[in-house]
């Protein structure tokens, strides 16, 4: 998958950047701008570029006849949102379990414009005591990539402007819907 990732992303004149940084095997990856539902292949194939064996959790609809098995073997993880069961705790125990263990999440929750961004990945991150990679999909520069890890101090206003500050800029497929 590596070898064909890497054509697709050169035919399409695609940049991947970046790299998990040495010694983080456990992180939540959040990308954004998450404005088209071709973020998601975006970036998949930047994981199989960089060997990154990325889960994502992926409302349970979607694992629908003939194509699921594709997004499980593609590291996606079926939810029930209407479930009440506390999805942070859910997620926390994966990393517990797991290591390697990345989990990436798309903070916006939606593809549409958000008004606010969820905090679960926040949450997540603190609770699993893991960092947090900037992770980005820009389709003006037609880039693709991580950024640097950030350490949650458990004061997300202040943290999120840390991390609000990195995304300003970046050019979503939809920009209209990108609230930064």
């Amino acid at each position: 998958m590596k070898t064909l990732s890497k054509l697709i992303y050169k035919l399409f004149g695609w940049k991947a950047t970046g790299n998990i940084p040495e010694g983080i095997t456990k992180a939540v990856f959040i990308i954004a701008p998450h404005t088209s539902n071709l973020d998601f292949y975006i970036g998949r194939l930047y994981c199989w570029m960089k060997d990154i064996p990325i889960k994502v959790v992926i409302k349970k609809e979607a694992f629908i006849k003939p194509f699921g098995w594709l997004l499980k073997k593609a590291g996606g993880i079926p939810i029930d949102r209407n479930k009440k069961a506390n999805r942070v705790d859910q997620v926390v125990d994966l990393f517990k379990e797991n290591d390697p263990m990345f989990f990436a999440i798309t903070p916006e929750g939606t593809r549409k414009r958000a008004k606010t961004w969820k905090k679960g990945f926040y949450y997540i991150a603190l609770k699993a005591e893991v960092p947090i990679l900037l992770c980005f999909i820009d389709y003006e520069k037609k880039e693709a990539g991580i950024g640097p890890p950030f350490y949650p101090t458990g004061d997300f206003e202040k943290d999120f402007k840390e991390i609000e500050e990195f995304y300003r800029g970046r050019i979503g497929r939809h920009p209209e819907n990108f609230n930064l």
